[in-house]
């Protein structure tokens, strides 16, 4: 058993591998890094489906391997799609963009390591799918249902988040100004919250929870959140993209940043 899990990281490693150097010859034949990030999604929407439909015992996919992959597929598509529409619309990703300022000549090559990295760091996250999805027993549970309410609620609070940054960029009245409308206005990075809140629909799905089925390897699920984290928090996420708003926006984003919670929503201060 342990084997077959093992053999599943590895194809899960070495597709990630593959799916994200694609992702830097894009970026580097199109010079517009937004690519990657689509790329991205949708790649670890692809493993991550391909990885909760794995046969179990050469037997057709289960109910909770179909519905564990149609809830990351929905994930994938609706954060694609908006990443790929967004990105059309720009020259380039202002974020990688200071990255290869930075880098300088070096800047290939540098990117083509960091994507691995990404690569990398989103093992956990398909893996997590992976585990979720084989959680023994052919029969859905109340887990299994409150798992994919958590995702669905996730990608509704991130859709939400995504629409009133848009329309707020949309009106002229507010050009050069912050965002601090809706769900903003509780957290500086409301579409980073709920994106991370979908992933703890895993753990939900994949840990025994007093389920008399004992399943250790249920206890891997709990890397997708803790990973999601980080990567938002500390990594790709928001370090960037604040740096980029201060260049911008200058004092009127410092006086967000002293009034509003930076990940977790919570009431404004005054």
């Amino acid at each position: 058993m342990a084997a077959l899990y093992f053999q599943a990281l590895a194809a899960i490693a070495v597709s990630l591998s593959v799916l994200m150097a694609g992702a830097w010859v894009v970026q580097q034949r199109t010079g517009n890094s937004g690519w990657v990030d689509t790329i991205w999604t949708f790649s670890v929407g692809l493993v991550g489906a391909g990885s909760a439909l794995w046969p179990i015992g050469g037997a057709a996919p289960n109910a909770r391997q179909w519905l564990v992959a149609v809830l990351v597929a929905i994930w994938s598509l609706r954060l694609g799609t908006h990443i790929a529409i967004r990105t059309a619309g720009i020259s380039d990703d202002p974020r990688y963009a200071a990255f290869a300022s930075e880098w300088g000549a070096n800047a290939p090559r540098r990117m083509f390591i960091f994507l691995q990295n990404q690569a990398l760091g989103s093992i956990p996250l398909a893996f997590a799918i992976f585990v979720a999805a084989r959680f023994p027993g052919d029969g859905l549970r109340l887990s299994d249902y409150l798992g994919a309410l958590i995702l669905l609620v996730g990608i509704a609070g991130e859709a939400i988040a995504d629409a009133q940054l848009r329309a707020f960029r949309a009106d002229p009245a507010n050009k050069g100004r912050v965002c601090d409308a809706g769900l903003w206005r509780w957290s500086r990075h409301p579409n980073y919250f709920f994106q991370w809140f979908g992933w703890l629909a895993y753990p939900v799905i994949g840990l025994s929870m007093g389920d008399p089925l004992y399943y250790p390897w249920g206890l891997a699920t709990l890397l997708a959140p803790v990973f999601m984290y980080w990567i938002l928090v500390h990594v790709t996420g928001i370090p960037p993209l604040e740096a980029q708003m201060l260049r911008s926006r200058g004092d009127r984003y410092r006086d967000y940043q002293s009034r509003t919670s930076q990940f977790f929503p919570l009431p404004p201060q005054s």
